[in-house]
C-alpha cells in the first residue's frame, strides 16, 4: 500500500511538471485550446499500469492543482470537462473496445478537445464556436498519436518494473 501511494505521488508530480512545462511552450497556432497535452502522458500510463480509479483521482487532482498553480478558474473548468470526458472514453476504448495504447490515446486527445469545446459553448453561450471542432479534432489526433507513441514505449517497461 505504501509503495502504491509513493508511485501515485510520483505520477502526480510528473503530471504537474509536464503541465508546467507545457505552459512554457508557445504554440504558434491561431486556434484557441490547441495544446500538446503532455500531462495526458501520465494519465495514459496510469490507465495501463494502475486501477482505473487511480486514473480518475490522478486526473482530478492534477487538473485542480495545475489550474490553481498555472491557470485560473476557467482553465480548471475547461480542463475538468476535457479530462473527464477523455478519461471515460479512454477507459471504454481500452476495456470494452480493446483498443491499443495508440488508439486509446488518440481518442483521449480528440474527446479532451470535445469536452472543452462543449463547455466553451456553454460558457460563452455561443454555439458558433463549434467551427473550431475540425481543427481541435486534428490537433487531438496529432497530440494523441505523439503521446500514445511515447506511452507505448514506456508502459511495458513500467509494468515490468512496478509489479
Amino acid at each position: 500500500m505504501k509503495r502504491h501511494i509513493a508511485y501515485f505521488g510520483l505520477l502526480l508530480t510528473l503530471a504537474l511538471i509536464l503541465s508546467y512545462l507545457e505552459s512554457l511552450i508557445p504554440i504558434f497556432v491561431s486556434v484557441p485550446g490547441v495544446k500538446l497535452g503532455l500531462a495526458n502522458l501520465v494519465i495514459l500510463i496510469c490507465i495501463y499500469a494502475f486501477p482505473p480509479g487511480d486514473a480518475f483521482l490522478l486526473s482530478v487532482i492534477r487538473v485542480l492543482l495545475a489550474g490553481l498553480l498555472f491557470g485560473n478558474m476557467f482553465s480548471i473548468l475547461y480542463s475538468l470537462a476535457g479530462a473527464f470526458l477523455s478519461l471515460v472514453i479512454m477507459l471504454f476504448a481500452k476495456k470494452i473496445l480493446k483498443f491499443g495504447i495508440l488508439g486509446v490515446s488518440i481518442l483521449g486527445g480528440i474527446f479532451h478537445n470535445v469536452g472543452q469545446l462543449c463547455v466553451a459553448m456553454l460558457v460563452v453561450s455561443n454555439y458558433r464556436i463549434s467551427y473550431l471542432f475540425p481543427y481541435l479534432m486534428l490537433s487531438g489526433i496529432l497530440s494523441g498519436a505523439i503521446i500514445g507513441f511515447v506511452a507505448n514505449s514506456v508502459v511495458p517497461y513500467l509494468k515490468k518494473h512496478l509489479h
